[in-house]
């Protein structure tokens, strides 16, 4: 049987290394486009961490606020592109 903390160890790595990743990204970014891609991605990574945490604990409070965070990126993604459009484009 796999052991339940083992894997929340390795997903956690591997989320960190996403985590270090975007968040390289989103300082290095040429345009507004890559790093808000970053930001959005950083997002995504906390609602991962965030899910990750609430199958370890068994605590659905943690359920609760990746469900707050993917609905505040959404809005804040669509928001985002219809600035980009008004603007012309990611330069």
């Amino acid at each position: 049987m796999i052991d339940l903390q083992l894997v929340a160890a390795i997903l956690s790595v591997v989320l960190c290394v996403a985590l270090g990743l975007a968040g390289w990204r989103m300082v290095r970014g040429p345009s507004f486009a890559d790093r808000f891609v970053a930001f959005d991605m950083l997002t995504a990574v906390a609602v991962a961490f965030s899910a990750l945490t609430a199958v370890s604990t068994g605590r659905s409070a943690f359920l609760d606020i990746a469900l707050g965070l993917s609905l505040i990126n959404f809005v804040a993604t669509a928001a985002f592109a219809v600035f980009l459009e008004r603007k012309g484009g990611g330069r």
